[in-house]
């Protein structure tokens, strides 16, 4: 059930039947076409903040959140790097809308990597029937984001959940809440290891509210608002700890900021092929040019050159990240220390210069395109707000860091999930 904060008015989300990809092709193929048809409608529901929830049942019902499922569950079983492609596309057309299953499929991979045989066979199911899982991780209060009060405490032989999550994206058009939660059994009440537990969660689980009240200044569609638990109970069947993908070598981290790697490389395509068509169509020459179109000055060729090449160095990369994540995630355990490494060290490098192609393209639009480009009503500024709010999930300062003392100390990134 979801609240909106403003109204009060409570909507429901339901499954959609959904249809079967086969292959990387057929993946592309279909983003594609359904990226065409959402960057029409992009300005506009970020100005009216739209949500696009029939945009969200389209994408379900495509077949494309279920491509990592794998083959001996009906799935596709489709790479990291081809995960990071359809993103991608979709980001360059509306990048909240590649945004939303983000955590969708870093939680299919958690039930991959820990999950039970049972647990498996339910939650790949429910995901080619069209299932959404949505996050319900970050809080507030904290000394800093790692910081989980949200408690998990055993209650006979079931568990109760209380907390308050933020930042919780995608929850407004899931089936399925990933609760990131803690359990402090010092007791050993419970019979499992002390720790931290994604619970999972159907949205409308008695004592779950899922509050519309998000207002970042960009990503404005992404349905990242609150989520409240309060004496909600689950079954044992539905936690899945952490630390067997997250605290080990198993590419986990890599492959959730690879997607977010490939949702700053699409924002940086979309707003250059903005900046572009605008430049092409509507921009008038700097009476200094001495050209009748603006296509023709000189310097604006040469800027546009120097955008186009940002753009590609931040493909290019994602496209060696993914490459290496591949090979992090289909491995033997005797290899999988080094190529996590590697992995991660090949993601953060791709982070790095997503992250500023994002943000300079985004804000160059305006200065090749001219003051005609400012106008509120073409609302083409949302490129940039898209860009400034994605990439301040984790800072690339520290990825600097990482890759720095790598290459002096021949240290390993940490395993903790956001490298």
């Amino acid at each position: 059930m979801t609240i909106s904060a403003a109204t009060g008015s409570v909507t429901r989300t339901t499954e959609v039947a959904a249809d079967r990809i086969a292959s990387a092709a057929q993946a592309f193929s279909v983003a594609e076409y359904l990226a065409a048809d959402f960057a029409s409608g992009a300005a506009a529901r970020d100005r009216g903040r739209i949500l696009p929830h029939q945009e969200v049942e389209r994408l379900a019902a495509s077949g494309l959140l279920a491509i990592t499922v794998p083959a001996e569950h009906g799935g596709a079983d489709l790479p990291p790097s081809a995960v990071a492609e359809v993103v991608r596309l979709l980001a360059a057309a509306d990048p909240n809308i590649a945004q939303i299953p983000h955590s969708h499929f870093v939680y299919l991979n958690l039930v991959r990597l820990a999950g039970s045989a049972e647990q498996r066979e339910r939650y790949f199911g429910q995901v080619l029937d069209g299932g959404r899982i949505a996050n319900a991780q970050s809080e507030r209060g904290g000394a800093t984001v790692a910081d989980i009060a949200t408690t998990l405490r055993p209650v006979g032989d079931r568990f109760r959940v209380d907390g308050r999550k933020f930042y919780c994206t995608g929850s407004l058009f899931a089936n399925l809440l990933a609760v990131l939660t803690k359990l402090d059994d010092v007791a050993g009440r419970s019979g499992l290891e002390p720790g931290e537990y994604i619970v999972y969660l159907p949205a409308d689980t008695p004592g779950v509210r899922i509050i519309d009240d998000w207002n970042g200044v960009g990503q404005r569609t992404t349905g990242s608002g609150t989520v409240s638990l309060e004496d909600v109970v689950v079954e044992r069947d539905q936690l899945i700890r952490r630390s067997a993908a997250v605290h080990a070598p198993t590419g986990y981290g890599a492959f959730a900021q690879l997607l977010h790697v490939a949702i700053d490389a699409g924002i940086a395509r979309g707003a250059l092929s903005a900046a572009t068509e605008f430049v092409r169509t509507t921009s008038r020459p700097w009476f200094e040019s001495g050209v009748q179109r603006a296509i023709d000055d000189p310097l604006l060729i040469q800027r546009f050159g120097e955008l186009s090449v940002a753009v590609t160095a931040a493909e290019a990369t994602l496209g060696a990240a993914g490459e290496a994540v591949d090979k992090a995630t289909n491995i033997e355990r005797g290899d999988a220390a080094e190529l996590a490494a590697r992995a991660s060290l090949a993601v953060a490098a791709a982070k790095v210069l997503a992250d500023r192609a994002a943000n300079d393209v985004s804000s160059a639009l305006f200065e090749v395109s001219g003051t005609r480009s400012a106008a509120a009503d073409l609302n083409l500024h949302h490129f940039w707000r898209n860009a400034r709010t994605h990439t301040l999930h984790d800072p690339i300062r520290w990825k600097y860091q990482h890759i720095g003392r790598a290459l002096l100390h021949g240290t390993a990134p940490p395993l903790h999930g956001v490298i």
